[in-house]
């Protein structure tokens, strides 16, 4: 059985899909994006901002489901043209080191620069 996970404090989705879903003891987020939760819009410029804002919305899901990113067991990053700034900012954040695929995307939802998507343990 599996739980829908939904904070106001992330970004809604933008399409017919939950922020996040809990299976069993594991969590599972869609791929999050630079946009504002206070204003729906994508406010952050440049990789760095756009990069914290994601975890910001990332750390919002997963309070929800009552985890932090300390329970991130893996994740998918979408940047590959600003790799080293966005792993710099990234790595802030993901201080326990999870399991990371990156995968280079020819274009993402409102023109942002990057997602990220994480599986955390509960």
């Amino acid at each position: 059985m599996s739980e829908k996970i939904y904070t106001k404090n992330a970004p809604d989705a933008i399409g017919p899909y939950s922020q996040a879903v809990k299976s069993g003891n594991l969590l599972f987020t869609s791929g999050q994006i630079a946009i504002n939760p206070a204003t729906g819009n994508v406010d952050a410029q440049g990789i760095e901002a756009q990069t914290r804002q994601i975890c910001e919305n990332l750390k919002a899901v997963l309070a929800e489901a009552g985890c932090t990113l300390y329970n991130v067991i893996k994740n998918q990053a979408n940047n590959m043209n600003d790799f080293a700034a966005f792993n710099a900012v990234y790595g802030e954040y993901f201080t326990n080191k999870p399991a990371r695929s990156c995968v280079e995307v020819a274009k993402l939802p409102k023109g942002v620069l990057a997602e990220v998507e994480v599986i955390a343990e509960l």
